[in-house]
């Protein structure tokens, strides 16, 4: 799938200088863009990076207390940062995103890391996906930002493809301080992680749902933000 949903992508920090552009909270700068696939398909359409191509801290951070590596969903994969690194450490990945320059450009990567044997890729948009009988051991989104709240169903969605004693990580923008200059269609996309928390089913339970910090550099000044992050587990099987 790619990783096109109403909300700008993030595989990976930012170049050096780059805006964090997570699905609806950053470039494109077209209001409308920003939540639509044309204009992913326009920002992917180059040769230059957009993203750092470094996996994301905070899917370091969990996936390292994980175990054994084992299936894993990266939904809104971007330019395949993370998909690359999950794949590094033993996962078998699915890479999704709404944009097709966005997965192509991320096939590329995973094959000059030499991973693309354990990788695939999904075209899908985050707003209609369905897991249709799919399940992984992980399931993960980065800094995907629907409009109006829709993270929410996103999640609900999302559930459905986390497989019994699997993980659901979902990263945001918290919409704190830092984002104050930022349009009111934009913050309206932001979310807390306990926002998240009623699309959960009854046998999926919170492991975190808080704030936590990440440094970004923009105009060459490092600034500390604040990242909301959901941690869930879907209940073991039946014996």
């Amino acid at each position: 799938m790619t990783h096109h949903q109403p909300t700008p992508p993030h595989h990976g920090t930012p170049t050096a200088d780059a805006h964090d552009h997570h699905h609806g909270t950053g470039t494109p700068d077209d209001e409308a863009d920003v939540f639509e696939p044309a204009g992913w398909e326009s920002r992917y359409a180059g040769d230059a990076p957009v993203w750092s191509g470094e996996p994301n801290p905070q899917l370091v951070a969990v996936a390292a207390g994980l175990g054994r590596p084992g299936t894993a969903l990266d939904l809104g994969c971007g330019e395949g940062g993370d998909v690359v690194w999950l794949a590094r450490q033993g996962w078998r990945v699915t890479g999704a995103d709404f944009s097709a320059n966005g997965l192509a450009r991320a096939a590329r990567h995973a094959a000059e890391a030499g991973v693309a044997d354990r990788v695939d890729w999904w075209q899908v948009d985050a707003r209609t996906f369905a897991a249709d009988g799919r399940s992984f051991d992980l399931v993960t989104t980065h800094y995907l930002h629907p409009a109006a709240g829709g993270m929410v169903d996103v999640v609900r969605r999302l559930c459905d493809a986390v497989a019994p004693d699997g993980h659901l990580l979902v990263v945001g923008h918290a919409p704190t301080d830092e984002f104050a200059a930022a349009s009111e269609l934009r913050r309206a996309a932001m979310f807390d992680a306990t926002d998240l928390l009623p699309a959960l089913p009854d046998d999926v339970e919170v492991v975190v749902a808080e704030r936590r910090p990440r440094t970004v550099v923009r105009d060459g000044v490092r600034l500390d933000i604040q990242d909301a992050v959901l941690v869930a587990r879907r209940a073991p099987g039946r014996p």
